[in-house]
């Protein structure tokens, strides 16, 4: 079976803007599917402020949706608030791609997870 995506789904796989990790970040978020081995890594750097998202990289172990998926998420998050970016959903993120083959559509949601685990770690440290 071959998987066709669309040239917006290889543009953020061949040239994710997002890809790496922040040092000392404000927020991490971690999530991982077993059953098709994509592990998801989040890093947020937010201005306390505001709750703003200033800065978001991501570290992805995955195939070309997930990783697509992933550059996709941050580039939806960055500059919204905490508030804003937890309401990302994994439709959004697809949305912003064009379209993800069927199979693909749990990347997003790994996205989806892996942000609002980053939100509550954020969260968290502040109490």
């Amino acid at each position: 079976m071959s998987l066709q995506y669309t040239k917006k789904v290889m543009n953020h796989f061949m040239n994710p803007k997002y890809k790496g990790e922040i040092k000392n970040a404000d927020a991490i978020g971690k999530v991982g599917n077993p059953t098709c081995g994509d592990i998801m890594h989040v890093f947020l750097k937010i201005n306390p402020k505001n709750e703003k998202i200033e800065d978001i990289k991501f570290q992805t172990m995955g195939c070309v949706a997930a990783i697509a998926t992933s550059d996709a998420l941050c580039m939806l998050a960055k500059g919204k608030t905490l508030k804003e970016a937890g309401k990302i959903t994994g439709e959004q993120i697809i949305k912003s791609l064009g379209e993800l083959p069927s199979i693909k559509v749990h990347c997003s949601v790994l996205g989806e997870r892996a942000l609002k685990k980053a939100i509550e770690d954020y969260r968290k440290k502040k109490v």
